[in-house]
């Protein structure tokens, strides 16, 4: 529940149709005292475009701990704020997380509006199962970095949904080809702009279809569907067969304790008193 004091309001813009704004995120524009911004320019010309005229800041990714104080003592004389992105849904892979919780510890009320976000739609129109899901945003853009990221994820079970750059799609699918096999993914480009496009397929299939691609990708990966029965392994060959596949020493023995539900204390000794 919220209370009466100044309030910083987290307001989705359209990621690309301008018609996807809601009735209430222009209302709440309108209304709040003063806007931050990932970048003026694009929010003065969305403002502009309704004819709604405000005080704005910026507030990006290198500024936002700088602004904290600014932003509190705002809050404190009693001015409402808004918070956008260029598009979208502020704090999902944008900046704002940093002064949403920032306000939150200084006890002021953050209200966040649904509305426009990219993987929502990507998710929903990839035929691919739809829950659970892990929302996993921009993988590491060092390709050693990004193979790590996904051998952690490779068990994941659930549906995972990424967002990658034109410069880098290809090298990502080659990536996730190598370690998670070749599944069911879906590419969603430029979602809601005159060009978008959902291509279907698995990965081997999009990697040769993303060339000459253009725009900004969400990619829906289908989780780990291998059912492996364990019951001809011991302990430590369970654990060694995570380890050969790149996990950590100790992410594989806390695996193995779950899936034969046991306490992990019992594997860890076990695999280290026999190893």
């Amino acid at each position: 529940s919220y209370d009466d004091s100044a309030s910083l309001y987290l307001i989705p813009t359209p990621i690309g149709n301008l018609d996807d704004i809601t009735i209430r995120a222009l209302n709440t524009l309108k209304s709040v005292d003063v806007i931050l911004c990932e970048d003026t320019r694009d929010t003065g010309l969305l403002l502009k475009n309704y004819d709604i005229k405000k005080r704005l800041i910026s507030c990006h990714e290198y500024n936002e701990r700088e602004i904290i104080d600014s932003v509190i003592t705002l809050l404190k004389d009693g001015n409402n704020i808004g918070l956008v992105t260029d598009q979208g849904t502020p704090i999902i892979s944008d900046p704002g997380f940093i002064i949403a919780r920032s306000v939150i510890d200084a006890g002021y009320n953050v209200i966040s509006l649904p509305g426009a976000t990219a993987f929502v739609p990507a998710l929903t129109v990839s035929g691919i199962e739809p829950s659970p899901f892990l929302f996993y945003g921009f993988l590491n853009s060092k390709s050693s970095k990004q193979k790590k990221e996904l051998i952690d994820l490779k068990n994941v079970k659930c549906s995972m949904i990424f967002y990658e750059s034109v410069h880098r799609i290809k090298a990502t699918l080659e990536n996730m080809l190598d370690v998670f096999g070749d599944r069911k993914a879906c590419i969603c480009r430029e979602i809601s702009k005159i060009h978008e496009e959902v291509t279907r397929g698995l990965i081997s299939e999009l990697i040769d279809l993303v060339d000459g691609m253009k725009g900004e990708f969400v990619v829906v990966v289908e989780g780990d569907k291998t059912t492996i029965d364990y019951s001809g392994l011991d302990v430590i060959e369970h654990v060694k067969l995570y380890c050969d596949d790149g996990m950590s020493e100790k992410d594989a023995i806390k695996l193995v304790a779950k899936e034969r539900n046991i306490p992990k204390s019992v594997v860890y000794n076990e695999y280290h008193n026999r190893k």
